[in-house]
């Protein structure tokens, strides 16, 4: 890997926002990491949680079940978790792979939810809240853009 190439992938770390990334290849184990002097002054920001209740949905072809679904959902106090960059959403790891999770499903803090390729690099997007999976937001390999919730996660 020549100064060129690392330019490039410090120019891509740029335009996308990431402040770490790790490349191996050709044996060569390259990790950069990006720190500001307000995040060295505060904690880490973790942009992929959220504190929102979900949103009351009513419209006349609902069913009386998935109106009472949506406002069980939406009493309880919900968590977003939500796409740190502009990418292709994917479930799992590889085409043939289960899912990372599932609804219904219990997530620990720092678990991997989900991967967001983003220039050809795969992102995982790890959960910042334990709780249980209420609704996955986005179909498998979809666009998504920065901010988009791709996870509604009920806190335990």
């Amino acid at each position: 890997m020549n100064l060129k190439e690392i330019k490039e992938i410090i120019a891509l770390m740029n335009e996308n926002n990431l402040s770490e990334i790790e490349i191996e290849r050709e044996g060569l184990k390259l990790k950069l990491k990006k720190t500001t002097l307000e995040a060295q002054l505060q904690a880490p920001v973790h942009y992929t949680v959220e504190s929102i209740p979900a949103p009351k949905i009513a419209t006349s072809s609902a069913t009386p079940t998935a109106v009472a679904s949506t406002a069980e959902t939406s009493q309880k106090s919900t968590q977003q978790i939500k796409s740190p960059m502009v990418g292709t959403f994917y479930r799992a790891p590889s085409p043939e792979a289960a899912a990372f999770v599932e609804v219904g499903q219990t997530v620990e803090v720092g678990q991997v939810v989900c991967i967001v390729e983003a220039m050809k690099l795969m992102n995982e997007i790890k959960s910042e809240v334990r709780g249980k999976i209420a609704e996955v937001a986005v179909s498998n390999a979809e666009p998504v853009e920065f901010g988009q919730t791709l996870f509604v996660v009920e806190p335990l």
